[in-house]
């Protein structure tokens, strides 16, 4: 199969178009956990997920010990302890505070950053960041390290695709740093900074397919079924074949390798349709008003994440269920129930009380409930809500329970989360909350959580 788009590469050596850079933090989650412990510098680390079940982060020295991602820690509990493991539990409030101190630093060195996950964003270099493309990478580089304490890796290429594989080869290099295209000249790279240039031909050569970005299993078996097997083959497909076997998502990845941009290219985010909070429990739950305590905290911190993305919510959906792994015999039993809302809204108040009711209907007697949660749904623009005319609430009473979430969500975030919270989230000491018996102190969000020094 040959492509068809070949004249798109041969405009790949004007340096003056636009970059984009994938800006990764090394091992974010183990790294954020070593910023105020520097008696840890040089030793394994690993982070666990909820309830401390499974690995999910490691240092590099974790890594150098063999230690794997996902296992469970009860397994390895001996084996972390005979190697000085340094073990946390998962601490996200310090790790989203970190996340949004980088991505602020980017944002204001680049015209255009695209958050693309807690530790990752795409960064756009026009103009004089992309013509001395090195040069400006290597200060974004040193800026977030000195001002966070977090060292990056940053791909650089023509396209999000080719960035997100450049940032790959640049994790294995001691500078954190590669560009991936035909020729130096495509980056203006001259004397030192040839070393950094991978070429394109080369590493999509020796690529599974599978590792492109943008291109899942389902896909991968598509591909590999028509002989298709390296990054490079799918480059050259026949463009009407992609449209046709991988639709227009899958073509686009190939022209994205060809380096033309294509992937995300809109000017505005797409909205998101719906919002979920939920979690696990430490221990099953039998009784219907811990139950119902733990919708009630879900849904509050649903409702403040809604409120911050200025959004209102249609809807609520509750969803309970038993543990999947009860035992030999015992069935899982799941249930959940959607309850539109008279207006949409983003106020605590008329969500829990929607969320408590449909709890009441769902909730069976002897059953051990293993994980809740909420989903709003319905989601638009609270500047852009339809009103409805059988609302029962005045115009002054709207206002008045608007300024009661303002107030609430600025108490929050001044002094830590839940400073200020409703009677029905309870007060945080059921045994259904989050097991976290290795949390270190959100040093960066709550004043009750700073060391104290006596001299």
């Amino acid at each position: 199969m040959s492509s068809t788009s070949s004249e798109g590469r041969a405009g790949l050596s004007r340096a003056s178009a636009p970059l984009w850079a994938l800006v990764d933090c090394n091992n974010f989650y183990a790294s954020c956990e070593r910023l105020f412990r520097p008696d840890l510098a040089g030793k394994p680390v690993v982070v666990l997920s909820n309830n401390d079940g499974c690995i999910v982060a490691r240092s590099p020295e974790a890594k150098a010990l063999g230690i794997p991602m996902g296992a469970p820690e009860y397994q390895w509990r001996a084996f972390l302890q005979q190697h000085g493991v340094a073990v946390f539990s998962s601490n996200y409030a310090l790790y989203g505070d970190m996340s949004a101190r980088i991505m602020t630093i980017l944002e204001q060195s680049c015209p255009k950053v695209e958050q693309y996950s807690i530790d990752e964003a795409f960064v756009r270099l026009d103009g004089a960041l992309a013509t001395q493309a090195a040069e400006a990478v290597r200060q974004l580089q040193e800026r977030v390290v000195r001002w966070t304490g977090i060292s990056v890796s940053v791909g650089v290429a023509r396209t999000r695709t080719l960035a997100k594989l450049a940032n790959h080869l640049g994790k294995k290099r001691a500078d954190g740093l590669a560009f991936l295209g035909n020729g130096a000249e495509d980056f203006a790279l001259e004397g030192d900074d040839a070393h950094l240039l991978f070429r394109t031909d080369d590493v999509l050569a020796h690529l599974p397919v599978a590792e492109v970005w943008g291109i899942g299993r389902r896909q991968a078996r598509t591909l590999w079924a028509a002989g298709i097997t390296t990054a490079a083959a799918l480059r050259d497909a026949d463009d009407q074949w992609l449209r046709r076997a991988l639709t227009v998502t899958g073509w686009r990845t190939a022209l994205e390798l060809r380096g033309l941009p294509c992937i995300a290219v809109e000017a505005a985010p797409l909205p998101r349709h719906t919002l979920v909070s939920s979690r696990s429990f430490a221990r099953p739950v039998t009784e219907l008003a811990a139950l119902r305590e733990a919708v009630s905290c879900f849904t509050g911190r649903a409702a403040e994440r809604l409120r911050r993305a200025g959004l209102v919510a249609g809807g609520i959906a509750v969803h309970i269920r038993t543990s999947r792994h009860a035992g030999e015999g015992v069935p899982c039993h799941a249930a959940d129930i959607s309850l539109p809302l008279p207006e949409a809204t983003a106020d605590t108040l008329p969500l829990l009380r929607a969320a408590r009711a449909g709890l009441e209907r769902l909730f069976r007697p002897g059953l051990a409930y293993a994980k809740a949660g909420v989903m709003l749904y319905g989601l638009e623009a609270a500047d852009r809500r339809q009103g409805s005319l059988l609302s029962a609430a005045s115009p002054a009473e709207d206002r008045r329970r608007e300024a009661l979430m303002r107030t609430l969500d600025a108490i929050n975030g001044k002094f830590g989360r839940e400073s200020i919270f409703f009677g029905a989230q309870g007060l945080g000491e059921a045994d259904w909350h989050m097991r976290q018996a290795h949390r270190s102190p959100r040093l960066t969000t709550r004043w009750d959580e700073l060391p104290r020094v006596r001299c």
